[in-house]
């Protein structure tokens, strides 16, 4: 969604790296670029004007004056200013003293009010809630069944007493709505509401008189993030006729620049308090202001890289495997399925690279990767026999003839892989051994006995493609084993990683450039 704005202000802040203190015409040329790159990604004028004219004050402050490094601090400021245009920091619903809490959806048809109401239901859920969807569109034709088979998805009840399509109150039923939830112990009541093409005073009254029906504790706005300047107008609109709470931005994975996100919480004041950034029931979250500024300047979003990982990862299952990881010969083709389909859990393997620091340089990389070869590797590993997964090394060609032929790939698809996952062992035992992990074989205390019979002398294989192998894997003379010296593990390695999970090709982590640096 911000790629063009992320591509631009990364641009803008690698021309600073150079410049050992900064002149006002520095910060001048500074803050046009910034104005355009904000323009541009179609943020609203009045949005920009306010942003580059706080950025350009603090600029020319002490706190970048005075500086060591004038530009490190100028990607402060942007980030501390795109945090605050974005909300400051994660607004939490507000829930009624005494259940139920009346959640109510506003905003254009088309803006995805349906799906995002089975997606918030399924949030709220996973959270230990029982909320109950209301279908009080009905208005649009099958909207009441479109959300009986979100809910259904979500595996959350929905309260649809009228067929819709033209037929019925929505006042009634969203009033009604309310003593049902009470009846069945449904401590959240989330009300979609009609909406239309463009905005109308029919529209208004309807959700003004469901609003003045049920006294929502929170009244959300939905806007699609992909119409760009016309987000601005409708929320406008929206807040005049109906007011809302917050802001729940949808399609955030659409290929628009993004604007909208850094104009309606500006426009409004009000929060945007949720993100819909696919098409999933699980693709909704919470929205962090600090963690989309860190996005959009290309420095990661590590936090919720985490989060995911916590919610998909069994902790105890997570250090068993460890210890398997860095033993190295223990680990299996089975276990390695096992890593995978839990990594794919967690959402699309572009999607994950692209929350590491530095990425947007890789971006043309990233584009290019593809998940289905997770499932060809899956479908490799399930065609092999229990002993075969346990050790490849018993396939032989005729084993490997028959897998191909049960997976649909070819002979030398799964030579690669049984290679690649030879490759993987070795790998992970180098670096369990190079970083010295505490706790692990291969750790810094075995470094330390290596390093004193390393000392006293050794022999050098006469084979010279094993004398590189085991100089490559000698104790280095700063005492931290096979560490490597440039690089990082990646460089030392070749840039190898477990098979079906290798980095895009030209990637070189040692040079990234990362904000600030």
């Amino acid at each position: 969604m911000f790629e063009t704005l992320s591509d631009r202000l990364t641009s803008v802040f690698s021309s600073l790296r150079s410049k050992g203190r900064l002149s006002d015409a520095d910060i001048d040329a500074t803050a046009r670029e910034i104005r355009i790159a904000l323009l541009e990604a179609d943020v609203a004028l009045p949005v920009v004007k306010a942003f580059v004219a706080q950025v350009k004050e603090r600029a020319r402050g002490a706190e970048v004056s005075q500086a060591l490094n004038p530009a490190q601090q100028v990607v402060k400021i942007v980030n501390d200013e795109l945090i605050e245009i974005l909300g400051g920091e994660t607004r939490r619903l507000r829930f009624a003293k005494t259940a139920p809490t009346v959640v109510m959806l506003a905003g254009l048809q088309g803006a995805g009010k349906t799906t995002l109401a089975g997606k918030l239901a399924r949030w709220l859920r996973d959270q230990g809630h029982a909320p109950l969807l209301v279908a009080a569109d009905l208005q649009r034709p099958n909207a009441v069944q479109q959300l009986q088979v979100v809910g259904e998805r979500a595996q959350v009840a929905v309260f649809a007493p009228e067929p819709g399509s033209g037929v019925g109150d929505p006042v009634d039923v969203a009033r009604r709505s309310i003593d049902e939830a009470r009846r069945l112990n449904h401590d959240i009541v989330i009300i979609d509401t009609a909406g239309r093409l463009g905005i109308d005073q029919e529209m208004m009254k309807q959700a003004a008189d469901i609003r003045d029906a049920v006294r929502p504790d929170e009244v959300l706005f939905v806007v699609d993030a992909m119409i760009g300047q016309d987000a601005v107008t409708t929320a406008q609109a929206f807040m005049d006729g109906v007011g809302f709470d917050g802001v729940v931005l949808t399609k955030l994975d659409g290929d628009a620049r993004g604007g909208a996100a850094l104009s309606v919480r500006h426009i409004t004041g009000r929060p945007i308090m949720f993100a819909s950034t696919g098409e999933k029931l699980e693709d909704f979250d919470a929205f962090h202001p600090d963690r989309m500024a860190s996005r959009i300047l290309d420095m990661g979003d590590i936090l919720t890289l985490i989060e995911q990982a916590q919610k998909t990862f069994d902790e105890e299952q997570a250090a068993k495997m460890a210890g398997k990881l860095t033993s190295g010969e223990n680990f299996t083709l089975d276990d390695f399925l096992e890593q995978m389909m839990m990594v794919q859990k967690m959402g699309p393997i572009k999607n994950l690279l692209g929350m590491m620091p530095g990425m947007g340089q890789m971006r043309d990389q990233l584009n290019s990767i593809d998940d289905r070869d997770l499932d060809r590797i899956a479908a490799i590993i399930r065609s092999m026999t229990p002993g075969e997964r346990q050790d490849p090394k018993i396939i032989n060609g005729s084993r490997r003839a028959r897998i191909a032929a049960g997976s649909g790939v070819t002979v030398s698809a799964v030579s690669n892989l049984v290679t690649r996952f030879f490759e993987a062992q070795k790998m992970m035992k180098r670096v369990a051994g190079g970083m010295g992990l505490p706790g692990m074989p291969g750790g810094r205390g075995k470094a330390s006995k290596a390093q004193k019979k390393a000392k006293k002398g050794r022999r050098v294989s006469g084979d010279p493609r094993k004398a590189g192998l085991e100089k490559s894997a000698s104790p280095s003379p700063d005492g931290e084993g096979g560490a490597p010296k440039a690089g990082g593990v990646l460089g030392n390695l070749g840039g190898k990683l477990p098979p079906g999970l290798e980095l895009p090709p030209g990637f070189d982590p040692s040079k990234l450039k990362l904000p600030g640096q």
